[in-house]
């Protein structure tokens, strides 16, 4: 018999594992080009990467777990989590790079969608609040990955602080190792991919799955970008210290974990409606000002302001799916952080694109036209939530 808290305990450390992930290349993004020689069009394709590794581990968790249940697929994907940062910190070759990242990708898209399913399954009736805390673990993971490195790389090199922080992932692995998990749901079931793609007939599925592709835009840009966006804009003309363009990232991230954190309880008397408008008008305020900062700590300001009002649509929206299909939430996950992957790489691909002909100064505006559609796409999810809150959502069956 499984423990509902230690069930919750160990999403909470699969989610830490995949706040290192996403912020792994970010941090490390400096290094690398200077290593490689990238330019911006180059940073671009590993930036897609990324996100690309995050997409197959996400169309491959769902029915897996579904099926097979959770062990074993989070102490597989957490290790190659672990090879991928020890090859990022030791690879000397391009192709080796582009692999390793991809890995790193592969193995948090896994552990980002299966901590989330697993999270919803032993979370009834509070899907919203419980999926904010789990999210304040990916922050956590997050805001270590860059952080750590701005402590410790004036006394070690980048390359040695990332091969440590892959050493740590071995602690996961062992909670992971000890604990029992939840039985598998549908041992007998089959046709898990059509299950999948009967989803995309649903006309609230397809508009969350739209929305969230937005927001998975907006956090993969700002996180791979940002340090790049403060070392040549912001600080452009300045001596731009690694520590200086890491703070940005930092800001974002620790913004985004103490919004989460006011999330966890707010979203237990406020409608969550009301909590998405209000997400998307701070990121709105950070995205203006950040266009017309005049400097180190306004940037600042506006990068704090941008993490907080993207913290809020993603424990939001997948509580909603929670809701609606919890006797298949692996599945249904799996399918929404596909649709919602498949912006990110899209995303972060163009703004390449866009830095690369037009200078990464455009940033700000690309984040206030997502901000845009984002605004447009969670206008009609709401409009699906019978009564307009989460609660009041009535679960469906996906057919087979």
């Amino acid at each position: 018999m499984y423990n509902r808290n230690l069930v919750f305990a160990a999403a909470c450390l699969g989610m830490l594992l995949f706040g290192i992930v996403f912020l792994s290349l970010g941090s490390a993004m400096n290094m690398l080009a200077e290593r490689f020689q990238f330019d911006n069009n180059s940073i671009g394709t590993l930036t897609a990467l990324l996100p690309f590794g995050i997409l197959a581990g996400s169309l491959i968790f769902g029915p897996i777990v579904d099926r097979f249940g959770y062990r074993w697929m989070l102490i597989v994907c957490s290790l190659l989590v672990m090879a991928g940062l020890e090859g990022m910190a030791f690879g000397h070759r391009e192709g080796h790079i582009q692999f390793f990242i991809f890995l790193i990708g592969l193995g948090g898209g896994v552990l980002n969608g299966a901590t989330n399913a697993l999270a919803a399954d032993v979370s009834e009736g509070a899907r919203g609040a419980r999926l904010s805390l789990l999210g304040v673990f990916y922050g956590i993971g997050a805001l270590g990955m860059p952080s750590t490195l701005a402590a410790l790389s004036r006394h070690f090199s980048l390359a040695g602080i990332i091969a440590g922080i892959g050493v740590f992932v071995l602690v996961p692995v062992v909670y992971f190792l000890v604990i029992p998990f939840p039985p598998p749901k549908q041992q007998a079931r089959s046709g898990a991919l059509s299950s999948g793609l009967a989803l995309l007939r649903h006309p609230f599925f397809l508009l969350a799955g739209l929305a969230l592709a937005i927001q998975s835009g907006m956090e993969g840009m700002t996180n791979d970008w940002i340090t790049r966006y403060f070392k040549h804009v912001t600080l452009a003309g300045r001596p731009a210290e690694e520590w200086r363009t890491l703070l940005g990232l930092m800001v974002v991230t620790g913004a985004m974990v103490l919004m989460r954190i006011v999330l966890s309880g707010l979203l237990q008397y406020t409608r969550s409606p009301r909590v998405l408008f209000v997400s998307i008008g701070i990121t709105a305020a950070g995205g203006l000002l950040l266009l017309f900062a005049g400097g180190y700590g306004a940037a600042l300001a506006a990068a704090a302001l941008i993490g907080a009002g993207l913290a809020a649509a993603f424990p939001v929206v997948l509580g909603y799916i929670g809701d609606r299909y919890p006797a298949q939430s692996g599945t249904a996950f799996s399918a929404i952080f596909f649709i919602a992957l498949i912006g990110n790489m899209t995303i972060n691909k163009s703004f390449g694109f866009l830095a690369q002909s037009h200078g990464i100064q455009q940033y700000p505006k690309v984040m206030l036209g997502c901000l845009l559609a984002s605004l447009i796409l969670l206008s009609l999810v709401v409009k699906q939530l019978p009564g307009r809150t989460a609660p009041a959502a009535a679960p469906e069956t996906i057919p087979s």
